[in-house]
């Protein structure tokens, strides 16, 4: 489990090309108690990977321009630092084969678009508690 230091709200990186749905997330998630980021599409996660400390928690949609969210969660897995951040893949497909695929590539967790608030919520709080 990763502590938070008290009062200082847990950071979620959001990787989302849809506009609403970042002011959609972010709106839920900051309500919660959780700082966002939001990163908008595959080529510039991986440089945020590179570039930054690893947040508490990601969430990534898995149909991403340049490069596709799969691809950032096989990256993330493979990062000396990031390795262990536990990622919630966001996705439209409720394709049986793509889900499977996402957890057995290292997605700690999946939900399918579109969602139900409380669920997302519930979700996150499983792997990561929101600032006291």
């Amino acid at each position: 489990m990763h502590g938070t230091h008290l009062g200082v709200p847990p950071h979620i990186w959001l990787v989302e090309d849809d506009e609403d749905m970042v002011t959609l997330l972010r709106f839920y998630l900051e309500r919660e108690g959780y700082r966002i980021t939001a990163t908008t599409d595959g080529r510039l996660a991986k440089e945020v990977i590179e570039q930054t400390e690893p947040p508490q928690l990601a969430l990534l949609d898995v149909l991403l321009p340049y490069v596709g969210g799969d691809e950032v969660l096989t990256h993330i897995r493979r990062h000396p630092v990031w390795k262990g951040v536990p990622i919630i893949m966001l996705t439209a497909l409720a394709a049986e084969h793509s889900i499977a695929r996402m957890l057995d590539a290292g997605a700690s967790d999946y939900i399918v678009k579109p969602f139900n608030p409380q669920e997302l919520t519930a979700r996150v709080r499983r792997f990561v508690k929101p600032a006291a």
